[in-house]
């Protein structure tokens, strides 16, 4: 346990040493884009910055979203190559990975053997006669002989004001006409009380994003420097509602109102990860046999936050333990979250007195698991995101009513839901 101790207390430095990267990228980058070829001086674009040059917006958010990979490349324990079509597993030698140990969470931290190579490399490995069997939720659509697949639901009753939210997934639906989320909403009072989606994703998309759905004045210009490792999606070509004309100035998306209109029609304020982009949603994050996706929705603290990890290897023990002990009778052998040992989220949403966010645009919501087909969001994107699938089938749900053996890929495996409360707030709310 010692080793993963020390890993432990290395969640934070590392965030920052991710952070430094990014800085460093940004200044250089800052730079040298002060002139031009021609002499002129370019505008830098900051985060929540907005810029009203159409060819100057659109070149630097390419360009800040080809910096972006290219910073993650150097950071993680698999590098894209220079083609991107190729990954290796050899990691940058200024961040070694970790010693990793097999992630089961069923698996007692005393059944494990070491086994040494004739190159003298110590690994872990479970010992076979105490592994247990694993349970799982499995929620899938099939095609019937009355018609295509139906989207499919699971809602809970328990509404919720707070609290913290981890789903265990080994496999997510992922594929052309999937959209699966993990949410909290009270759609009966939507958006009055707000929407949080804690694991949405569509079609073929393969970074984890986190948004928030609100009325009006519910805005994440004000997240503190250095409190996040993630960055904010873009909107950008938004149609004038007068003209039609788009407009291209750039912006994140960092107001949550439903209806901004600056944003895309129920954009929202949404955070996107970096640290794992391109590897920690869809179908790259079920290559790596799924990850764990935690949400911490704490208004007392001012804040909600969230966290992607995968592979299983690189969820903090903290948190292992937490999932492995859930389900113990004696509470006291049970493990306690502490999203302090976690090290940074990718995503900083501030509420609450303070923040340019009042808590009470989110309450009163309860949790729902979904898998749906198309709709107006997967329909909507399924000419550009499938362009292989539209050249046969014009339509989304056209696609998704021939049955097509990528679907069988359709399908939620998870290992668990937790939800947690603080014991003293528990006490102050009863």
């Amino acid at each position: 346990d010692g080793e993963w101790v020390e890993r432990e207390e290395d969640w934070l430095k590392e965030d920052m040493d991710f952070l430094d990267q990014l800085k460093r990228k940004k200044e250089t980058e800052s730079d040298e884009g002060k002139k031009n070829e021609d002499g002129e001086e370019k505008i830098n674009i900051d985060e929540g910055d907005n810029v009203d040059s159409n060819k100057t917006s659109q070149s630097k958010h390419d360009k800040v979203q080809t910096t972006s990979k290219k910073q993650v490349a150097n950071r993680h324990l698999q590098i894209n190559t220079s083609n991107n079509k190729n990954r290796t597993n050899t990691p940058s030698s200024s961040h070694p990975p970790p010693k990793l140990e097999p992630f089961n969470p069923d698996l007692p931290s005393n059944s494990t053997t070491t086994t040494t190579t004739p190159d003298d490399i110590t690994t872990l490995q479970p010992n076979p006669s105490d592994l247990p069997t694993e349970t799982f939720v499995i929620l899938s659509s099939s095609p019937s002989p009355q018609g295509p697949r139906n989207s499919i639901r699971l809602e809970g009753h328990r509404r919720f004001n707070r609290g913290l939210f981890i789903i265990d997934l080994r496999h997510m639906p992922a594929g052309c006409g999937t959209w699966p989320a993990f949410w909290l909403t009270d759609e009966a009072n939507w958006p009055v009380n707000g929407e949080i989606d804690i694991v949405e994703g569509v079609n073929y998309q393969d970074t984890a994003k986190t948004a928030l759905h609100s009325t009006k004045e519910c805005r994440m210009d004000d997240v503190p420097e250095g409190s996040k490792t993630g960055s904010w999606d873009t909107a950008v070509g938004i149609p004038d509602k007068k003209t039609g004309i788009p407009d291209m100035t750039f912006r994140y998306a960092q107001d949550c109102f439903v209806y901004d209109p600056h944003q895309w029609l129920n954009q929202g304020c949404v955070a996107t990860d970096l640290k794992l982009e391109g590897r920690s949603l869809g179908v790259p994050l079920n290559g790596n046999g799924g990850g764990v996706y935690a949400l911490e929705w704490d208004p007392i603290n001012g804040h909600i936050r969230t966290w992607v990890f995968s592979p299983h290897g690189r969820v903090p023990k903290n948190l292992r333990d937490a999932m492995r002990t859930a389900t113990e009778v004696d509470e006291e052998k049970r493990v306690a979250p502490d999203t302090n040992l976690w090290g940074l989220p990718y995503g900083h949403f501030p509420i609450g007195d303070g923040t340019n966010c009042p808590a009470d645009h989110f309450r009163n919501m309860r949790l729902v698991i979904n898998l749906a087909f198309c709709g107006s969001v997967s329909g909507n994107r399924y000419f550009m995101d499938c362009p292989k699938q539209f050249k046969k089938f014009k339509t989304c749900n056209e696609w998704v009513a021939s049955d097509p053996d990528e679907l069988k890929e359709a399908y939620w495996k998870i290992r668990g839901v937790y939800v947690y409360e603080r014991a003293w707030e528990k006490q102050w709310y009863s």
